[in-house]
């Protein structure tokens, strides 16, 4: 009996672990500088796919590379289309442990080009950053 419950226990820290790692293997999608801030998107596949996505929004100092705490941040996308308003979609961003890093989904009903929209208001500072993502 302790024998099976010591296996599921390693199990499961093995899982979390495992886990933990994908995350850290992510893959750029889009970086932006914008004035002494660069905007990093990251997701397991390094795109946005039709459907919902899961991804990291990061902000790290283009001086030093250290992560900058952004406090409130927004992401939106929009995609125009000739004869149609605008394909609108927000994405939901909660903090990471590590400051400056956010998890994120946003879910798209088809594919194109996003024109992507981030802004943020924290302790380092508030600014905006804009930039085009593929979603395949």
């Amino acid at each position: 009996m302790n024998r099976v419950v010591a296996m599921l226990t390693l199990s499961v820290v093995l899982a979390a672990g495992a886990a933990s790692l994908a995350r850290a293997e992510d893959k750029t999608i889009a970086s932006q500088k914008t004035k002494d801030v660069v905007i990093t998107l990251k997701n397991e596949a390094g795109q946005w796919k039709q459907g919902k996505n899961t991804f990291v929004l990061e902000f790290t100092s283009a001086k030093d590379k250290q992560p900058v705490d952004a406090g409130k941040a927004i992401l939106n996308t929009s995609m125009t289309m000739s004869g149609m308003t605008p394909m609108i979609a927000g994405a939901t961003l909660t903090p990471d442990k590590a400051p400056g890093r956010y998890l994120g989904t946003i879910e798209f009903a088809d594919t194109g080009t996003r024109q992507v929209s981030v802004t943020w208001d924290g302790p380092s500072g508030k600014g905006s950053a804009k930039f085009s993502v593929s979603v395949r």
